[in-house]
């Protein structure tokens, strides 16, 4: 039985399905921003990309929180 995914990870499969990208790929995108902040990237995400208020914010938080090791 496979567990269930909670968390800003729980959006990755619309997200992929919605802007045809996948995670790896916004993952990477954020990391190349100069921008550093949450909210920033979060703004950048939805100017810049088109993205959704939610999905961006699971995006960065997600990517935020792998890089620091959480």
């Amino acid at each position: 039985m496979s567990e269930t995914v909670k968390g800003p990870a729980s959006y990755f499969p619309s997200i992929e399905k919605k802007y045809g990208r996948p995670i790896a790929e916004w993952q990477g995108l954020i990391r190349s921003s100069p921008l550093a902040k949450h909210m920033e990237l979060v703004a950048w995400l939805k100017t810049e990309h088109g993205i959704g208020h939610g999905h961006a914010n699971a995006l960065v938080a997600h990517t935020l929180a792998e890089d620091s090791g959480r």
